[in-house]
């Protein structure tokens, strides 16, 4: 009697089974090393790379990269660099290094990434890799003693949405979506294999204290505040003048409510009229009228990526200062003994 619990090959194959949700990143240390050298040889310049890996279940393991040639707006040049991205895969395939693409990582300045041409980048990827994420690496905030890296992908409520172009008020409100939805942070773990964790714990012991960890300590953060209010004004001057777009919108829009009205009550009158000496009334709406066409709302995804920087600003402004109060107060308790 055949087990009723065994499938064949086939009816397993023709199944569609669910995708379970990604729940966490798993980076190789040295996947991390190779990110922080190419970003921090190029800053302030930004570069882009490719990830490798595989999609396991609720984890996606990212387990290599290579950088990208920084692009130019030459065509010739841009063909060139995805020449370069496809040889770069094959000769991975020849060595058997994992060559499946699992998304690119990017360095940022000030955290200053959420922008339009990245959501692009990531429906690009998507109609082609069922799961992907981006890697995001800011040279200047790590800088300050954090590891400035995270893992960001679109949620997909927003992907669908973004699909019909429509962000409208009335959408928005229809999908439940707000500024915090556009992207989801995945949470990153970093893998190393048990020979180099032997290895960095060999290292440990007789490490020495390094330059870094004095600099740690500098009570000076002006530079990087100063640098997180400028942007974080100019994001304030565009989201008003994001605002004045939606102003005009709205005072257009009662001025043709207020023509239509003037209009249909001519019109009303009319047919009044032409009733009262018997002929047949004219239809009260006319489509050839220039105050009859609708006119578009503007689009609130600029203002939604703008809403996400200032909160992005705001919260490199509060983790500084809570750590630069953290050093006054120590070196406040150093200073009375």
């Amino acid at each position: 009697m055949a087990n009723p619990l065994s499938r064949s090959f086939l009816q397993v194959a023709a199944s569609e089974e669910v995708a379970s949700p990604l729940r966490v990143v798993q980076i190789e240390g040295l996947v991390i090393l190779k990110i922080i050298k190419h970003c921090k040889e190029f800053s302030p310049a930004l570069v882009t790379g490719q990830l490798l890996g595989l999609d396991v279940g609720s984890v996606l393991e990212v387990t290599n990269c290579f950088p990208f040639p920084i692009r130019e707006e030459d065509e010739e040049i841009e063909a060139d660099g995805a020449n370069y991205q496809l040889e770069m895969m094959r000769c991975l395939r020849e060595v058997n290094v994992d060559n499946n693409t699992v998304g690119w990582y990017q360095s940022t300045l000030l955290g200053s990434f959420q922008t339009v041409e990245l959501i692009e980048t990531f429906m690009n990827y998507q109609e082609n890799i069922r799961r992907c994420v981006c890697i995001i690496y800011d040279p200047s905030k790590s800088s300050q003693g954090v590891l400035a890296l995270k893992a960001l992908k679109l949620s997909d409520s927003f992907m669908e949405l973004y699909r019909t172009k429509n962000f409208t008020g009335e959408k928005l409100r229809e999908k439940k979506l707000s500024w915090v939805d556009i992207f989801e942070e995945i949470p990153i773990k970093v893998s190393n294999s048990a020979l180099i964790s032997a290895f960095m714990t060999e290292l440990e012991a007789e490490t020495p204290v390094a330059q870094c960890d004095h600099d740690r300590l500098k009570l000076s953060t002006d530079p990087f505040m100063e640098r997180n209010v400028e942007f974080l004004i100019e994001c304030m001057d565009d989201l008003s003048y994001e605002q004045q777009k939606f102003q005009y919108y709205y005072r257009n829009l009662s001025r043709q409510q207020a023509q239509q009205q003037a209009w249909l009550q001519k019109r009303r009158a009319e047919n009044m009229a032409r009733k009262a000496a018997g002929e047949e009334p004219l239809p009260e709406e006319d489509p050839s009228n220039p105050i009859f066409k609708p006119i578009p709302e503007p689009s609130r995804l600029d203002s939604f990526l703008i809403t996400n920087q200032m909160a992005n600003y705001c919260n490199h402004i509060n983790g500084v200062a809570g750590q630069s109060f953290s050093r006054l107060f120590l070196m406040k308790a150093f200073n009375e003994k």
